[in-house]
């Protein structure tokens, strides 16, 4: 049995989260969160921290899962709705500007 957390529209591009997902897929739940305290970018790190606390905290609630052996079986972000906004530009232009958002899946299973 596994955990699954869904994070759905978060206001980060999927290719940026994609690179800290790939730091910390396959780490035990412990582990993943000191590889993001250290982590260069730190909105991502700490949107995926919440998530992995939020999984931590359905498996404590629920009382089948041993806490310490618990592992980021999958993490993936895939593309969610765009947001398309027009920047003005010169001489009566307008360019457009899409604000990418991602959904962020992850799940714990037991080692």
């Amino acid at each position: 049995m596994a955990i699954l957390v869904k994070h759905k529209r978060a206001g980060i591009s999927p290719m940026k989260v994609r690179l800290v997902c790939d730091l910390i897929r396959n780490k035990k739940a412990s582990e993943a969160l000191r590889i993001l305290r250290f982590s260069g970018k730190k909105e991502i790190a700490v949107t995926l921290a919440k998530l992995i606390n939020s999984g931590l905290a359905i498996a404590a609630e629920s009382g089948k899962y041993d806490m310490d052996n618990l592992v980021i079986n999958s993490l993936f972000a895939n593309d969610g709705p765009t947001l398309k906004r027009i920047q003005p530009r010169a001489q009566g232009r307008a360019y457009r500007i899409r604000k990418r958002t991602s959904n962020i899946t992850l799940e714990l299973k037991e080692e």
